[in-house]
This record gives structure tokens, C-alpha cells and sequence, in this order.
């Protein structure tokens, strides 16, 4: 089996498709404007991808590939443990993909109905029926799909908050939407416990620092998502407890 390099050419083409859809957006880029960024012919671009609608399809499929992946997951694992199984994983897939699903999130639904629009009408489709559960009425069904949207569109609107204060927060916003927790409390926000650390990192700072700046989060939701008690969010962030 033969490993292709990672700056092959269509690599490398796919790396200045994506740059160009986040300068410029999908429907403006050309496929000669990728050329010229490569300093290929418009030949050589259509020799690889022979539309450009498959360039994004090609964008698009490794995530597409982990929420497949995802699912089967799921269902075959324990029932009871599927629908946390697929709104965490579903929220870690999301972050994991966080800058090709912010650039191509409006145009997804360009890749036209070949093999990957299936794909994703399937995903969805799987998806909704393990959050819902069996035997789900129509509200279940209605808020299985919200819960995937909670678990998917926060990624585009906040990219400036950090991965994993979006991700507690958005794995909160849909714990309360379905009325439900994780199996054992996974997935939910470590609590303050006896051993917790006592000192942040640079980045733990900064990310404290993000979170009181907006006003959204108290020193307990910051400690609360760090593991750290609040008096460390206090010290580190030069506050007063009193």
C-alpha cells in the first residue's frame, strides 16, 4: 500500500482551496485562483478534482468519516450510554474540525446530492434516532434534533472562546435542553475535589482571563471548568474573595 506524502499535490491544492473558501468564500474562489496560488495549470487542478464541488466534498470528508465512525460506535455500545456516546463525541468531532466547518459551514449543502450528501442525510438520520432513543414520540424526535444542532453551531458563532470552556458550555446548554446527564456525570464540567490543583497554566490563565472578560461566567463556573477550587481563580486572576 502506498502512503502518499503529506505535501503531494493534492494536498497541497486541497490546503489552498481552503484558504482561499476562508479569504474569499467558496462561491467567489475559482479554480483558477487556487491554480495561480499553486503556481499549477488549471489542467493540473482539474486533473486531481475534476469539479469544483469536489474539492469541497474532498474538504468535508474527514469529518464526514468521524461522525461515521462515531456511530457505529455508538450503536454498538450499551443502549442506555448511546445518546451521550453521540452528543459528546458529536461536540468533540465538531471542535476537532473547528476551522474547515467555520469556513465551509454555509456551503456544505453545495456539495450536491452525490455520495457525501447521502452520507450526511444518513449521519443525521442515525444520529437523531440514537439521542431520541426507542420508542421516541414526536417532542423526543423534535428535541434530538435541536440537541444536535446545540451540539454543532456554536463552533461557527464563537470561535473566539476557547475549546474547552465551549465545549462544557455547550454540552450544558444541551444537558438542559433534554432535561438529562451524562451516565456518571461524563462529559460534565470536573467538580471541585480534594487534591485539585493549585496553580493554572499560562493557557488556563488566559482562558480565565477570556472567561470573566465576557461576563457570562462567575468564579465558579471558571473554577468549576478548570478542576481548580475558586480561590485559585481568584488568586490567579488578582481578584478579591471579599
Amino acid at each position: 500500500m502506498t502512503v502518499e506524502a503529506p505535501n503531494d499535490t493534492r494536498t497541497r491544492i486541497l490546503r489552498a482551496a481552503l484558504d482561499l473558501f476562508a479569504e474569499h468564500g467558496y462561491q467567489r474562489t475559482s479554480l483558477r485562483q487556487i491554480a495561480e496560488r499553486l503556481r499549477l495549470t488549471k489542467a493540473a487542478i482539474l486533473y486531481h478534482f475534476p469539479a469544483k464541488e469536489h474539492l469541497l466534498a474532498a474538504l468535508v470528508e474527514p469529518l464526514v468519516a468521524d461522525f461515521e465512525a462515531l456511530l457505529d460506535a455508538a450503536e454498538a455500545g450499551p443502549a442506555e450510554r448511546a445518546r451521550w456516546t453521540v452528543l459528546e463525541g458529536w461536540v468533540d468531532i465538531i471542535l476537532g474540525h473547528r476551522r474547515p466547518l467555520g469556513m465551509l459551514f454555509h456551503d456544505i449543502a453545495l456539495v450536491g446530492r452525490n455520495d457525501t450528501y447521502h452520507r450526511l442525510v444518513q449521519i443525521a438520520m442515525r444520529a437523531n434516532d440514537l439521542i431520541a432513543g426507542p420508542d421516541a414520540g414526536r417532542r423526543e424526535r423534535v428535541r434530538a434534533v435541536q440537541a444536535v444542532a446545540a451540539c454543532s453551531d456554536p463552533v461557527v458563532f464563537f470561535t473566539d472562546i476557547p475549546v474547552e470552556v465551549l465545549r462544557a458550555d455547550m454540552l450544558d446548554g444541551v444537558g438542559r435542553l433534554l432535561g438529562d446527564v451524562p451516565p456518571g456525570g461524563a462529559g460534565t464540567p470536573p467538580r471541585r475535589r480534594p487534591g485539585r490543583p493549585r496553580t493554572l497554566s499560562h493557557e488556563q490563565v488566559e482562558n480565565a482571563r477570556q472567561m470573566y472578560a465576557t461576563g457570562t461566567h462567575s468564579a465558579d463556573d471558571i473554577a468549576a471548568v478548570l478542576g481548580v477550587s475558586r480561590a485559585t481563580v481568584y488568586r490567579h486572576l488578582g481578584l478579591s474573595e471579599t
